[in-house]
């Protein structure tokens, strides 16, 4: 069985490296990203790919801090503690803030994330 738990911290990793292409190579095709029980934020592994790479060209500083973490057989629950930094198009700075990640996997692949926030 695939370890779910090391494989979303691998994405954590990623992230944090700002590596859209290293990310989304963890997710399914039809994977997306989504605020939890509504809208998609990014579809698709490709909508996921383009949606990160201009964050991180907005936010070079960003980052997401990890401060407790449970699997629950196809699921992972992050609470992250994210930093975005100054923005490179002089917009104004997003306060941190805490978010709740659902991160669903079917077999060794996430196929969907979802924030509370």
């Amino acid at each position: 069985m695939p370890n779910h738990l090391a494989i979303a911290e691998q994405m954590i990793a990623h992230y944090n490296a700002q590596d859209a292409d290293a990310y989304v190579s963890l997710m399914t095709d039809d994977a997306c990203e989504a605020n939890y029980r509504g809208a998609v934020l990014r579809e698709g592994k490709q909508g996921t790919r383009t949606g990160l790479a201009a964050a991180f060209a907005k936010w070079p500083q960003n980052k997401a801090e990890i401060r407790e973490r449970q699997a629950i057989g196809d699921y992972v629950l992050f609470r992250e503690y994210v930093t975005r930094g100054p923005a490179s198009d002089g917009s104004e700075l997003v306060e941190p803030f805490e978010v709740v990640a659902v991160y669903s996997f079917e077999g060794g692949l996430c196929s969907r994330v979802e924030f509370i926030r």
